[in-house]
């Protein structure tokens, strides 16, 4: 995939990509003629927050079971 910065843009031109709403589509014209598409896609989904992060009470479970795991082994 080809990639593009926009900060090396143009700023109007910057703009006008980073307007695009969601399902728009820009025609790229040289010369009278259609040189390429471009639609717009829904913006990336914000990070999730650190939903992952063990608790206290998760760390100590996930404590247990290795030692039980260590326990059967030996």
């Amino acid at each position: 995939m080809k990639r593009l910065d926009l900060d090396d843009l143009p700023p109007k031109l910057a703009a006008l990509l980073v307007g695009l709403e969601e399902g728009e589509e820009l025609l790229l014209v040289q010369n009278g003629a259609v040189a390429g598409r471009i639609t717009a896609l829904s913006p990336p989904p914000a990070p999730a927050e650190a939903e992952d992060e063990p608790t206290p009470e998760r760390a100590a479970e996930l404590f247990e079971l290795f030692r039980a795991s260590i326990e059967d082994e030996f």
